[in-house]
C-alpha cells in the first residue's frame, strides 16, 4: 500500500516537473518568438543592416580656421559635429560608464542582471537600459510610447537593435556615437558642440567636474539645463561624482572637493549671428550655396550645407580675426561717442544728416523704407503701400543696438520704426580686411561692428568712394610710364585740365584740402603723396592720361566701374575694401596680383576632398615699379597723414580725444600706407602694408549725408587709421604670427633713385613755375 502511495506521489511530482519544463520551454520559445517577430518588424519597422552601418543623423557643416579652430557652423536644427573615441576626455568616458552602465564592457547589449533587478523591483532601484540600448533609442526610437503594450514592443526593438549595434561596432565606437548623438540643449547637439558651448573647450580638454555635469545631462537635458536650472544641474552633477567614487574611479576626498565647486559655465553660444568672423561666415554662406549648385554629389543629388557634415577649411586666422574685431570694438565706441556729441538736435537740427533739407531727408527716409526688410515682409503679407508706410509711424516694441561702456550691447525699448531707422543711420560703420600679399590668403574679415543689427557686409558688399587711397595708382602709372622717382619735384601751384581733354565735360581745377592758401614752393612726389596734394596728383594724371590709370586699377583686380576721366585721380570711384586690399597687395608682392583666397579646401564628412583652390595670379607691374611705389607710400607714415603711427605717448585729455592724438602705437618698423578722406568727410580710409600683411580699413555712415562736420575727426587718419594701428599692435605682440617688421625687399639692379638725400634740384614740370622756392621739398 505504501509503495503504491509512493509511486503515485512520484508520478504526480513528475507531472509537475513535466509541466515546469513545458512552461519553461514555452516561455523561452515565446521570448525567442517575440524577438524574431520584433526583428521581422511585426511590432514596428526595424532598421536594416545598411541603416545600422550608416545611421542617419544631421551633421552641421564646420568652418575651420587656418590655425585649426572652429569659426562657426552652418546648421538648421542640429548643430552636430561628430568626434572619435580618441577625441573624448577619459573623464567623460569614466563618468558615462559609472553613471549609465557600470557593466558596459561585460555585456553584449543587454544587461541581464540589471534587467532582472529592474523587473523584480519595478524600476525602483534603477532602470536596466544599457548604453547600447540608449543609443538605439536615440537613433531609431526617440518617441516614448503611450501604453504598456507599446512600451514593451519598443523595449523589444531596442534590445534587438542594441544587440545588432554591439555586433556592428566596437564598444569604443558605441560610446563615441552616444556622445555624438545626444542633444544637450542650447544648440549643443553632440559632445563637441556641448563642450564648446558650455565650457569653450574641445571634448578632450574637459576635466572631471565638467565631464560629470555633461554626463548628468543625459538624464534629461531639458530639465537639467545649466542656464535655466543651475541648482538642479549641480545636484545632478554631484550624483555623477558619487557614482564615480562608488565604482572607484575617484576617491572620496576628490569627490567631496569637486562636489563643493560651482559649475563654472563659460557659456559660448554657437549661432549664425554669434561668435567670431560673423560677416565672413555670411560671405561664406553665399560662396557655399553657389559652389553646391555647381558641384553635385556623385549620384547627382545636391549637397546640403546644413545636414551633410561638410568641412570648410578657410584662410582666416582665428587669432588675427579676434585682434581685428577687438580693434574695431576699441576704436568705434569712442568715435561714435564724438559723433553723437556733435550731432545732438541742438547742435544739428537735421541730425544725423548734414547739408540736406527737410524734404531731402524725407525723401531719403522713404527710399530707405522701401528698401528695408520690414517693407518686404509686409508687402508679401498683402499690405498696401499706404498701410506699410503708416506702420512705420506706430510705436512698437523692439531691441536696438547701442555701445555701452565701450562694448556692444542691446536694449529693449518702444520706438517708432521710422525713428529706429534714423537712429541706425546715425551709426558709423567699419569695414576691414587683412591679407597675406604673397599667398592671397585673407587672414581677417570684419564687415561691421555687430552682425545681429548691421548685417550689410562692408568688406565685399559695400562700395564707397576711396578718396586719396586711389592716388597711389596714379603715381604708380607715372613711375611705370615715365620712370619718375619719389624724389622728383613738382611745383605746388594751382593746376587745371582743360575742357574736352580726355573727354572732360568742363575744365577741372582741383584744389588742395587747405584751400587757396595751401600752395607754394615745390614738393617731391614722396612729400606730395604723404600730404595728399591734389594739384600734383592732377599734374600726374594729365601726363599719363586717365585710361592707363583705370587700366592699371582693373589689372590690379578692381572690378568696380572706373571711368577714364581725370577726377578718378582724387578717388571718386566707389570700390570695396576687398578690392582695395587685393590691389594694394600687388605692390608688396613685387608687382604680381594674387586674387584674395578665403577657402582652401572643402571635405565631406568622410574626409574626401571635394574642392581645392587654385591660385589666380598675374603679372601687373615690374618689380622695380612696385618697389618704388612702396617707397613712395612709406612717406605717408614717415612725415604725412600716417605719422601718428609713430607716436608713443598716452593722451591725457578726455578719452574721446585719443581719436585725434592717436593711441600709443609706437611703431618703428617700415610701414607703407595711404590715408583717404572723401568730400565732406563722408568716408575715412587707411591702407597699411608690411612685407607679409596688407590691411585695409574703411569707416563711414550708411548714408554719405551723415558725417563729421570737420576734418579733424572726419579724416581717414582719425576714423580708420586707429583700427589698423590697434590691430597691428596686437599682431606684433603675438609672436606666433610672425608678422614682419623687416624692410621691403629691394630689387636687384634698382635704377630709380629712392634715396632723396641724394636728390638733385631738378624740377620735373615744364611750366613757368620752375624757379619757385624749394622750401617745401620735404624729403
Amino acid at each position: 500500500m505504501a509503495k503504491k502511495k509512493q509511486a503515485a506521489a512520484t508520478q504526480d511530482f513528475s507531472k509537475y516537473i513535466r509541466w515546469f519544463w513545458i512552461l519553461f520551454s514555452g516561455g523561452i520559445f515565446f521570448i525567442i518568438l517575440l524577438f524574431l517577430l520584433a526583428s521581422w518588424g511585426a511590432f514596428g519597422e526595424m532598421p536594416d543592416h545598411t541603416v545600422l552601418e550608416n545611421p542617419k543623423t544631421h551633421l552641421a557643416t564646420e568652418i575651420i580656421s587656418s590655425d585649426g579652430e572652429t569659426l562657426g557652423k552652418f546648421y538648421l536644427n542640429d548643430n552636430r559635429t561628430p568626434v572619435g573615441y580618441d577625441e573624448l576626455s577619459p573623464d567623460l568616458i569614466d563618468a558615462l560608464v559609472a553613471t549609465e552602465d557600470a557593466r558596459f564592457h561585460d555585456h553584449a547589449g543587454i544587461d541581464a542582471r540589471g534587467t532582472l533587478r529592474a523587473a523584480f523591483f519595478l524600476g525602483s532601484k534603477g532602470g536596466a537600459s544599457t548604453i547600447s540600448q540608449q543609443l538605439a533609442k536615440q537613433l531609431f526610437h526617440k518617441r516614448e510610447k503611450a501604453n504598456i503594450i507599446e512600451k514593451l514592443s519598443q523595449k523589444l526593438r531596442e534590445w534587438i537593435i542594441a544587440i545588432r549595434l554591439e555586433r556592428q561596432y566596437t564598444k569604443e565606437e558605441i560610446i563615441a556615437q552616444y556622445f555624438n548623438i545626444y542633444d544637450f540643449g542650447n544648440n549643443a547637439d553632440g559632445i563637441r558642440s556641448a563642450a564648446a558651448i558650455y565650457f569653450d573647450k574641445e571634448p578632450n580638454e574637459l576635466d572631471m567636474k565638467e565631464s560629470a555635469m555633461l554626463v548628468g545631462m543625459f538624464k534629461n537635458s531639458s530639465l537639467y539645463n545649466p542656464r535655466r536650472n543651475p541648482v538642479g544641474v549641480k545636484n545632478r552633477r554631484n550624483v555623477v561624482l558619487h557614482q564615480l567614487e562608488y565604482y572607484d574611479y575617484i576617491d572620496e576626498t576628490v569627490k567631496d572637493s569637486l562636489q563643493k565647486t560651482e559649475l563654472d559655465i563659460r557659456y559660448t553660444p554657437q549661432s549664425h549671428r554669434d561668435g567670431i568672423a560673423t560677416y565672413f561666415r555670411g560671405y561664406l554662406d553665399g560662396f557655399m550655396k553657389d559652389w553646391i549648385k555647381k558641384n553635385p554629389k556623385p549620384d547627382g543629388t545636391k549637397y546640403s550645407l546644413y545636414n551633410d557634415g561638410l568641412k570648410i577649411y578657410t584662410t582666416i586666422d582665428s587669432r588675427m580675426q579676434r585682434y581685428a574685431e577687438a580693434a574695431v570694438q576699441q576704436h568705434m565706441p569712442r568715435l561714435q561717442a564724438e559723433f553723437f556729441n556733435q550731432n545732438t538736435p541742438k547742435r544739428n537740427p537735421t541730425a544725423p544728416f548734414l547739408e540736406l533739407s527737410r524734404k531731402e531727408i524725407d525723401d531719403l527716409m522713404k527710399r530707405s523704407m522701401r528698401q528695408g526688410e520690414r517693407w518686404r515682409i509686409l508687402k508679401e503679407a498683402g499690405k498696401s503701400d499706404a498701410e506699410i508706410e503708416k506702420s512705420f509711424y506706430e510705436p512698437t516694441q523692439m531691441t536696438v543696438f547701442k555701445w555701452e561702456e565701450g562694448k556692444p550691447s542691446e536694449v529693449d525699448t518702444i520706438m517708432k520704426p521710422i525713428d529706429s531707422m534714423r537712429y541706425y543711420k546715425s551709426f558709423l560703420k567699419p569695414g576691414m580686411m587683412s591679407m597675406d600679399p604673397l599667398t592671397g590668403h585673407v587672414k581677417a574679415w570684419v564687415g561691421g561692428m555687430n552682425y545681429r543689427h548691421f548685417q550689410y557686409d562692408m568688406v565685399k558688399q559695400g562700395k564707397r568712394q576711396v578718396g586719396s587711397t586711389f592716388k597711389p595708382f596714379v603715381y604708380t602709372a607715372a613711375i611705370d610710364q615715365l620712370h619718375y622717382s619719389p624724389c622728383d619735384k613738382f611745383p605746388d601751384t594751382p593746376f587745371c585740365i582743360e575742357k574736352d581733354k580726355y573727354g572732360n565735360p568742363e575744365e577741372w581745377c582741383p584744389k588742395n584740402s587747405g584751400g587757396e592758401d595751401d600752395y607754394g614752393g615745390t614738393r617731391t612726389l614722396k612729400n606730395a603723396l604723404a600730404n595728399s596734394v591734389n594739384t600734383i596728383t592732377a599734374r600726374l594724371i594729365d601726363k599719363v592720361g586717365p585710361q592707363p590709370v583705370a587700366d592699371l586699377a582693373k589689372n590690379l583686380g578692381i572690378k568696380s566701374e572706373i571711368p577714364a576721366v581725370p577726377s578718378i585721380a582724387l578717388g571718386v570711384p566707389e570700390i570695396s575694401v576687398y578690392e582695395m586690399v587685393g590691389a594694394y597687395s600687388a605692390f608688396v608682392n613685387k608687382g604680381v596680383y594674387t586674387k584674395p583666397v578665403m577657402v582652401t579646401s572643402i571635405e565631406d564628412k568622410n574626409g574626401t576632398i571635394l574642392y581645392q583652390f587654385k591660385p589666380e595670379t598675374r603679372d601687373v607691374l615690374n618689380e622695380e615699379t612696385a618697389y618704388v611705389a612702396l617707397k613712395l607710400m612709406e612717406g605717408v607714415t614717415q612725415g604725412g597723414s600716417g605719422t601718428r603711427l609713430r607716436h608713443n605717448y598716452k593722451a591725457n585729455r578726455a578719452e574721446y580725444k585719443e581719436i585725434i592724438t592717436g593711441y600709443p602705437y609706437g611703431f618703428t618698423n617700415p610701414i607703407a600706407g595711404k590715408t583717404g578722406t572723401t568730400q565732406n568727410q563722408s568716408d575715412g580710409w587707411f591702407m597699411g602694408m608690411v612685407p607679409n600683411l596688407v590691411t585695409g580699413v574703411w569707416v563711414g555712415a550708411e548714408d554719405r549725408a551723415a558725417h563729421f562736420r570737420s576734418i579733424t575727426y572726419g579724416q581717414g587718419a582719425s576714423m580708420a587709421l586707429p583700427i589698423w594701428g590697434l590691430y597691428m599692435k596686437s599682431c606684433y605682440a603675438d609672436k606666433t604670427l610672425n608678422v614682419s617688421k623687416d624692410a621691403f625687399e629691394e630689387p636687384k639692379n634698382l635704377s630709380i633713385n629712392v634715396d632723396c638725400s641724394k636728390d638733385s634740384n631738378k624740377i620735373m614740370d615744364d611750366d613757368d613755375d620752375n624757379d619757385l622756392p624749394e622750401d617745401l621739398s620735404g624729403f
